[in-house]
């Protein structure tokens, strides 16, 4: 689903935005009240960075007000009822823009939340066809609400602060190249290889290993765009190329008439990925907010029976608990934000909204709302406190009216600025120690397995465990924390959670 520049590394700080000067943090008089609250100053941001944070931040995260309603419409529940793809929409902007300002108010951190992806396919696919859509989202409120009483309780903050520096520092780095792939795959420049059962090559380059098509033009010229003005270090260098992409792709869609990726039920590789970038014939739409409050908190349990939805639960909270901790690592390293514990400012706020957002999800039926780690892309522009939060969160709620512009925006154009923030992010690689091996192997797998398994939390769970297994067995079992053992095991059981459920179901 933001590398560290500043006390992970311990080398150079590098408090400023990556394309501009600015004023080191802390050393800027507050302007007023609203900079006092924000910390803008003491954080060596301006107001004109935070919102072009904001809008960065925003174009690089509306797919999902697009792609959520087609996940979770797509499927139907136990009953065969489905969800209305335009009330999921309303819904997923609405849930996105509220707890996006809440983070922003009360977090004061650049962190976008909306519905998380992986998150709404499972409740889609695999929670809701053993029950009904209000039954499931009964789960979704049930994790959040288990996940904020273990911020109150100051666990999960805990468990964070557990982990190693260096682990959070690979964290990052591994969110970096996740980014890195999924704006590439997004874009269709690297796709399945189509016989991929009978060949060791399982992804290629575009169609055929060759590019032949426009929206891969498009990705890449506004790839190169976007380098040239990072590297000659010009203000929203990001923003300008998503819109400077965008305005290609309108372009060549009004010449070309490429279409969508499918046509009338047909596969058209050649065509946009998502959002076909065509000027809207209207710009205003009435949201339809018939979802909110659709939720059922305990009939699942006699409908699904009550280890079927442990499981379930369980499975959603490691997912979100530690997803959450991996990108709030990631995004305040992009920012230089973290201690040098690589702890953020007001973890503990930043998490509890994140629990809150889970269950407003399930509460208006658009799955566990969590943190986004587009959100790099916006603290890559400059964005350093929630300031940036009212922007992004604002478009959300706009988005609600204003469907028909946000669709205008396609992967093709978005993606650049996934790739080049995964480029920032993996510049933090350098601070890691790679001739200690207790450090660099749990590392290693920490970075890898995130992009190849389209994973944020296997790769944490992954690293973790082996940090636990190499430290026991160098007869160092002091130097773990004592809640990483706890969290390792958990860790054990999700992995194993196939053949749990086959042995106990």
């Amino acid at each position: 689903m933001r590398p560290d520049r500043r006390k992970i590394s311990c080398e150079e700080p590098m408090d400023k935005a990556p394309f501009e000067t600015g004023t080191p943090p802390g050393s800027a008089r507050p302007r007023g009240g609203f900079d006092r609250f924000f910390e803008i100053s003491a954080r060596g941001s301006t107001v004109g960075r935070e919102v072009r944070g904001g809008l960065a931040t925003f174009f690089t995260m509306a797919y999902i007000v697009v792609l959520n309603p087609l996940i979770i419409g797509g499927a139907v529940d136990g009953e065969g009822q489905r969800l209305a793809i335009p009330a999921l929409a309303a819904a997923t902007a609405l849930v996105a823009g509220l707890m996006t300002l809440l983070m922003g108010v009360v977090g004061r951190f650049p962190l976008a939340l909306a519905a998380g992806l992986g998150v709404n396919a499972l409740v889609a696919y695999e929670i809701a066809p053993q029950m009904t859509w209000a039954d499931a989202m009964g789960l979704v409120v049930i994790e959040g609400v288990i996940i904020a009483v273990l911020v109150l309780t100051g666990l999960r903050t805990a468990v964070f602060r557990s982990v190693p520096t260096q682990m959070k520092t690979a964290i990052g780095v591994g969110i970096g190249l996740f980014l890195t792939i999924i704006g590439l795959v997004d874009a269709g420049f690297v796709r399945r290889v189509p016989d991929a059962a009978n060949t060791t090559v399982p992804v290629g380059l575009g169609i055929g290993g060759k590019l032949v098509s426009w929206p891969m033009l498009v990705f890449v010229l506004g790839l190169l765009v976007t380098l040239v003005l990072v590297v000659r270090k010009v203000r929203g260098a990001i923003l300008i190329g998503i819109l400077a992409s965008t305005v290609l792709a309108i372009i060549v869609e009004a010449v070309a008439n490429v279409g969508p990726s499918v046509v009338d039920g047909e596969p058209n590789p050649k065509g946009w990925a998502l959002n076909v970038p065509e000027l809207p014939k209207s710009v205003v739409d009435v949201p339809d907010l018939s979802l909110l409050g659709n939720f059922n908190v305990l009939d699942s349990w006699g409908r699904a029976g009550w280890l079927v939805v442990l499981m379930f639960v369980f499975t959603l909270l490691i997912t979100d608990f530690f997803d959450t901790m991996g990108t709030m690592v990631a995004v305040g390293q992009e920012g230089g934000l973290l201690d040098e514990r690589g702890t953020p400012p007001r973890a503990k706020e930043i998490l509890l909204v994140d629990s809150i957002a889970a269950a407003a999800g399930g509460a208006a039926s658009t799955s566990s709302n969590t943190s986004y780690i587009e959100s790099a892309a916006g603290v890559a522009e400059g964005a350093r406190t929630g300031a940036a939060n009212l922007v992004t969160g604002a478009l959300f709620l706009l988005a609600m009216f204003l469907a028909p512009l946000v669709v205008i925006v396609p992967f093709e154009a978005a993606s650049t600025a996934l790739v080049v923030v995964g480029f920032l992010m993996m510049t933090a690689v350098r601070t890691i120690d790679w001739t200690d091996y207790e450090i660099a192997i749990p590392a290693f797998l920490t970075i890898v397995l995130m992009p190849f398994t389209y994973s944020i939390s296997n790769g944490i769970g992954a690293g973790l465990i082996t940090y636990v297994v190499v430290k026991l067995a160098k007869g160092k079992a002091r130097e773990v924390h004592p809640l990483l053992y706890g969290v390792a095991a958990l860790f054990v059981v999700y992995f194993l959670r196939g053949p749990v459920e086959a042995a106990l179901l």
